[in-house]
């Protein structure tokens, strides 16, 4: 697997390494992997992981029966 950009920085894609040869001939270049991974794939994961989780106060059953032991 490589990872192509196109010459204009428009399209990042992760392709095999036969059609990155094919790419390089018609106007891509080789970028790091990190590139496509802040700028593709962290971007389409990110707004799915927006989802955040209330913490409630109550106790655990651990400190229930702490608090029952000490009294």
């Amino acid at each position: 697997m490589k990872t192509m950009m196109s010459l204009d920085g428009t399209k990042i894609e992760r392709v095999s390494d036969e059609k990155a040869s094919r790419l390089f001939e018609e106007g891509y270049r080789y970028v790091a992997k990190s590139i496509w991974k802040e700028k593709v794939r962290d971007v389409e994961t990110s707004e799915d992981k927006k989802t955040t989780k209330t913490k409630s106060n109550k106790m655990s059953k651990a400190q229930k029966r702490h608090l029952k032991k000490s009294n």
